[in-house]
Parts: structure tokens; C-alpha cells; sequence
């Protein structure tokens, strides 16, 4: 019976293929640069989130102050009314009326309060805080310079464009695929490697010793091993097609990209601009409105005015603090939006 034994190591190492591993290790820093770029535009969206709805906290809290207010006027014109019915110098229905007025008014605190309340867990909830934790809001200082009249389109373009990251990960998207174009083109050329190997072996038929065998028969070699692709049933044709492909899309995908920034930022302005005629607006409506009230007031405590005239004059007033604050904080939004797509700091 004759025994055989071999035993061998081979090895081999790419030298060149077509410059595709130096191309697959620049399209992975590449994939590594769009991932950061992705990850910033989703904190930016968080950013967006927590100003919105800080803004609308905001515009929640002065509402209950608005309704407070309105309940406790109105809880005095029913002690005033309650003591002109004793008298005999007022309708019944007059103070009905008050009295319906004053349960509105104390319903309208309840639920601004609920609509806070609700604003506050939103954002604990975009800053993942705990539930448990209290989080009080501070009313903007009304002197601060949160808006910037002068408001230049086009440079608020131009820096957008270059600011914000979805427009340099569609950059690096293309980078990407043309890297992928070149790994594929790299099919078509040659593969060039560096090989060895080291082997020995042992037979029974041979009197020598395992040892001595092994050692006598030990061998070595080291070579250049040439690899030519001639056919391989258009793989390589069919890559080159596919990353071609590819950049176009991605080509199209930074146009649409930037199309959308841009029909971003031209909502914000467009919004800015008029918002900021409408809190001019607002702001007159409402010095009117309060005007009339305080009148209407006092013509209500001389018993020269109805109570429903009154309500209706209170109500008027109330709309108008309302339709200021909304205007009031929409106007701060949306020019803090062009602010930050610009890559400013919001100023809150």
C-alpha cells in the first residue's frame, strides 16, 4: 500500500484590475459623504419641525391670555348687568346674554389652554424629552430683531443652492454613479496579479524520513499571472449601459432637487413679503378694534348700549388680537425659514 501526502500554501494579490479597486475605494468615500450629507438634511427637517412648532406655542400661549382677559371682562359685565336687573333698569335677556357671553369666554380659556397643552407635548416630543419633565415656554421679547425687511431674492437663491445639504448629496449621487461608471469600464481591460505559492510532499515509496521528504522536496514560486477578458457574455457591456443610465437619473434627480429648493425658498419669501404687509395690516386692525371696544365699554356702563352690541364689539376686538398674533408669528416663521435655508442661525 503506497501513501501520498502533499501539502502546499497558494496566494495571490490584484496589482491592477482596470483601476477598479481605487475606483470602489473613491465611491465609497463618496457614499460616506452623501450619508452625512442625508443625515444633515434630515436634522435640518427636525430643526424646521421644532421652530414650527415652537412658533405655534407660542402663538397658543398669548391666546389664553387673550381669552383670560375676555373671560374676566365679561364676568364683570355680568355683576354690572345682574345689578341693573335688580334695579329694574335692564332686560332679562340683556343679562341672559352676559351671562351666555361669560360661559363662551370661560369655555374659549379652557380649550386655549388644551390647545397649549397639546403644542407643549408636540415639542417635548421633537426635543425627546421625557413626558414627566415641565417645559415653560417664553413669550418672545417684542423688541427683539427677528425680521429682516430688506430681503434680497436672488442672493437668498444663490446661497440655498449652496447651503443646503440635499443639493450637495444629489452632487455627490452623481459623483457616485460616474465612479460606478468607471468600476464597470474597468471590465474591459486587463487583470494583472501577483501569485506564489509554497508546497512540499511525502510518498511511502520513497525510504527517506516524513522530515527529510518534506524537506527535500519543498518548492516555492512566485509569478505574474495575466488575466484578458475576451468574452463574458456581455456582463461588462451591459454595466457600462446600466451605470450610464444611472447618471442620467441622477443627473434629472439634482435638477428636480433643486427645483424643489428653490420652490421652497420662493413660498418662504413670497409668504415673508406678505406676511409682513398683513401684521401692518393686523396691527392698525387691531388698535381700531380696541378702541371701539373700550368705547363700547363705557357706553355699556352709562346703559347707553345693549348687551349684544357689546359682545358683538368684544368679539370683534377678540378677532382682531387673533388675526395680529397669527400674522405676528407667521411673519417671524417665514423670515427665519430664509434665514436658515441661507445657513443663518434662528434668532429665538
Amino acid at each position: 500500500e503506497i501513501h501520498n501526502t502533499n501539502l502546499g500554501i497558494n496566494s495571490s494579490m490584484t496589482l491592477f484590475k482596470g483601476n477598479q479597486l481605487s475606483n470602489q475605494i473613491k465611491q465609497n468615500k463618496l457614499l460616506l459623504e452623501q450619508s452625512t450629507l442625508l443625515e444633515e438634511e434630515a436634522k435640518n427637517s427636525i430643526v424646521i419641525s421644532i421652530l414650527e412648532t415652537y412658533l405655534q406655542t407660542l402663538y397658543s400661549k398669548e391666546g389664553i391670555a387673550i381669552a383670560q382677559n375676555n373671560l374676566a371682562a365679561s364676568e364683570k359685565e355680568v355683576i354690572r348687568a345682574k345689578s341693573r336687573l335688580d334695579a329694574g333698569s335692564f332686560a332679562l335677556s340683556d343679562y341672559t346674554e352676559a351671562q351666555s357671553q361669560a360661559a363662551t369666554n370661560k369655555y374659549n380659556v379652557i380649550a386655549a389652554k388644551n390647545d397649549y397643552a397639546q403644542n407643549i407635548i408636540t415639542l417635548k416630543q421633537l426635543l425627546e424629552l421625557s413626558p414627566l419633565e415641565t417645559l415653560e415656554i417664553e413669550t418672545i421679547d417684542e423688541n427683539m430683531d427677528l425680521i429682516n425687511l430688506e430681503l434680497n431674492k436672488e442672493a437668498i437663491y444663490t446661497n440655498a443652492l449652496e447651503y443646503l445639504p440635499e443639493v450637495e448629496a444629489s452632487k455627490a449621487n452623481i459623483a457616485i454613479n460616474e465612479k460606478e461608471l468607471d468600476i464597470a469600464k474597468g471590465g474591459y481591460l486587463p487583470t494583472l496579479s501577483l501569485i506564489g505559492s509554497l508546497g512540499s510532499g511525502y510518498t511511502s515509496i520513497n525510504d527517506n524520513t516524513f522530515g527529510d521528504q518534506l524537506d527535500v522536496n519543498f518548492n516555492q514560486k512566485l509569478g505574474l499571472s495575466l488575466s484578458i477578458p475576451i468574452f463574458n457574455r456581455n456582463q461588462t457591456k451591459a454595466a457600462v449601459q446600466t451605470a450610464t443610465i444611472n447618471i442620467e437619473k441622477a443627473q434629472l434627480q439634482k435638477q428636480s432637487i433643486e427645483k424643489d429648493v428653490i420652490k421652497k425658498v420662493e413660498t418662504a419669501y413670497q409668504n415673508a413679503v406678505s406676511s409682513q404687509e398683513q401684521l401692518i395690516a393686523a396691527e392698525a386692525s387691531q388698535d381700531a378694534a380696541e378702541q371701539s371696544y373700550n368705547l363700547a365699554q363705557k357706553k355699556y356702563e352709562l346703559g347707553a348700549l345693549s348687551t349684544t352690541d357689546l359682545v358683538i364689539s368684544q368679539n370683534t376686538y377678540t378677532n382682531a388680537q387673533q388675526n395680529y398674533l397669527q400674522a405676528k408669528y407667521l411673519n417671524i416663521l417665514y423670515h427665519q425659514l430664509l434665514q436658515f435655508y441661507q445657513g443663518n442661525d434662528i434668532k429665538l
